[in-house]
């Protein structure tokens, strides 16, 4: 048996950092609560039950559901935002519940997965202090014994590993996630340990590395780990050098198969990048189970008008641009559309308008310049376009790398043949992007977790400003609390992570620090902060618009005004297109 006391051991009274017992409950085990206005979120036992709900689920045939989700003590799903009964998903559910609560699944012994690992990670020493021992003993315990998959998800590939000795079972998460932890790192936070397959954010406690390959997105079943699998630690070789991504972003835009896209043409080659300019389309659903984000547009109000304007279907692949866009050199005459954030914008050198269809012919110089109210615009061209595909999407995302990546100098760029009528241009009152210097403006409707936060919390939000830090990116909005403002945490219990579960866009974690972040659209699909708030469907198109540097402020609603808003909304970008373009297709 180790026992960790002895050198680095420290008074429990001493106040060095808050160290945890177990998790506490997201959800009581039973309850059904909203996580935001378009998924439910389970409470049950333990992930074996979650596994068994998560099952039942799917065997029901309900139609309507998008993600089935299984954390460590809850089930998550997320239902279609159009003509599907949250309440007739909620009845489910408890019928389900009840259900499995009697009915135990037998499940295979999984496989035993050995990973080799240099302990030297950066927190090591640091975790050795907070249990009282020495970081040599912190490695003998993590491979003392096999660990088990309990759960696969937060970012593709990423398992919770249970079984740790009590005295390893105490270590919290960071007060503070890290914007980026490298892939190979080997991390323990709330009873669990995991291996990060891929660069990503983390608030675990990182111990080591390896270089074991844990997920890849060409060949099934793509996660190397599944839950029921025993993984056991061991020291690694003398000379292990540091772990690389599973896989590398494409470096140019490879040219659609002609059994796929029989018409498909070149439309444009890339003379400049701009700062990041990256296809998105629809994006990934189903996926979330995996560990795959949606990776779907940041501003999904932008992109869908762009798409319009040039007859796409709304869900079209456009171009994404972030501050600076690129120089396109038009190889084949075509249609664009530029929405959101009005960016500068040059024909052969001469400026044209946003927010209308353009007419580009073969020879032609399109500049697309510094955007000037918001942090993104959308490039969609007639056609919409075409490209090889991960997991049916040719959307890029920055947690997981899948998709081609940034667009590179001399990629070539490739469209199906459009789809007549054009559109002409926007209603002059149909606004894109956020108006520079002044603070933008969330609806939130209430988190599942408001009892882990002091009385009052959810509606407080209305009083506080926060500031996008300079860390913020598609996976989330990192903010900074005004000076003088005190955290919404208030209780005895406040701060205390929760067991993992599964997470949505828009959602407004609490890690302890009390500065929130905001959860985007290429966001680990599982997390343990506690989420007070979960940004209004109709106002997250803002968040892809958010600068560093921007204001933010919070207007606390209830379900029933954030769903009036957001048909309103919809019944608003169903007519944004004017006229049609005086287009003849031969």
């Amino acid at each position: 048996m180790h026992r960790c006391r002895g050198r680095g051991a420290r008074p429990p009274d001493a106040p060095f950092r808050r160290v945890s017992g177990a998790p506490r409950r997201s959800v009581p085990v039973g309850a059904i609560r909203r996580l935001g206005e378009h998924a439910l979120l389970v409470g049950v036992e333990g992930p074996r039950a979650a596994r068994t709900l998560a099952r039942a689920v799917h065997a029901s045939g309900m139609a309507g559901a998008t993600e089935v989700v299984g954390g460590l003590a809850t089930v998550m799903v997320a239902i279609d935002t159009e003509g599907t009964d949250l309440g007739a998903w909620a009845r489910l559910l408890a019928d389900l519940l009840e259900e499995s609560s009697v009915r135990s699944d037998d499940e295979a012994e999984g496989a035993h997965v050995v990973i080799p690992c240099a302990f030297e990670g950066p927190d090591l020493e640091e975790v050795a202090e907070l249990v009282g021992c020495t970081p040599e003993s912190v490695i003998e315990l993590v491979t003392a014994h096999p660990l088990t998959v309990a759960v696969v998800g937060f970012s593709p590939g990423f398992a919770y590993l249970d079984g740790l000795p009590p005295e390893l079972r105490r270590i919290p998460r960071r007060s503070r996630p890290r914007p980026v932890v490298a892939p190979g790192s080997v991390a323990l936070a709330n009873g669990y340990a995991a291996v990060y397959p891929t660069a990503s954010p983390g608030g675990w406690q990182l111990i080591g590395r390896t270089e074991v390959q844990l997920f890849t997105p060409w060949e099934a079943p793509y996660a190397r780990l599944a839950t029921g699998d025993r993984v056991q630690f061991t020291r690694a070789p003398e000379g292990l050098t540091g772990g690389s991504p599973p896989w590398a972003p494409g470096r140019r835009q490879p040219a659609p198969s002609t059994e796929d896209y029989p018409s498909a043409r070149p439309v444009f080659v890339v003379e400049e990048a701009g700062l990041r300019t990256v296809l998105q389309d629809g994006g990934r659903r189903g996926l979330a189970s995996l560990g795959v984000p949606a990776a779907s547009p940041g501003d999904p109000v932008s992109f869908r008008l762009a798409n319009q304007l040039v007859g796409n279907p709304v869900d079209a692949c456009a171009l994404e641009v972030t501050a600076r866009g690129p120089t396109l050199s038009c190889v084949s005459p075509t249609f664009v559309a530029v929405v959101g954030a009005s960016p500068e914008l040059r024909l052969q050198g001469q400026p044209v308008a946003s927010g209308r269809v353009v007419p580009v012919n073969a020879g032609q110089r399109l500049v697309v310049g510094p955007v000037r109210g918001g942090l993104r615009s959308y490039i969609a061209i007639a056609g919409g376009l075409v490209g090889p595909e991960v997991f049916g999407s040719q959307s890029s995302d920055l947690l997981a790398a899948l998709g081609p990546g940034p667009l590179t100098v001399g990629a070539r760029l490739w469209a199906a043949a459009m789809e007549p009528p054009l559109g002409d241009h926007l209603r002059e009152d149909v606004t894109t992007g956020v108006a520079d210097g002044e603070p933008v403006s969330l609806r939130v409707v209430p988190g599942p977790h408001l009892e882990h936060f002091s009385a009052g919390a959810f509606a407080s939000l209305a009083a506080m400003r926060f500031t996008v830090e300079a860390e913020s990116n598609r996976v989330g909005l990192r903010l900074r609390r005004d000076p003088g403002l005190s955290p919404v945490y208030g209780t005895p219990d406040a701060g205390t992570e929760l067991d993992s579960q599964a997470m949505v866009t828009g959602a407004v974690q609490m890690p302890p620090n009390g500065e929130p972040v905001i959860l985007l659209t290429d966001h680990a699909t599982l997390g343990g902060y506690p989420v007070i708030a979960v940004v209004a469907a109709v106002d997250q198109g803002k968040l892809g618009q958010c600068a560093a540097g921007a204001t933010i402020i919070f207007d606390p609603i209830d379900h029933a005004g954030a769903d009036a808003a957001l048909a309103a909304q919809q019944r608003n970008l169903d007519s944004a297109v004017v006229g049609r373009y005086p287009v003849v297709v031969e």
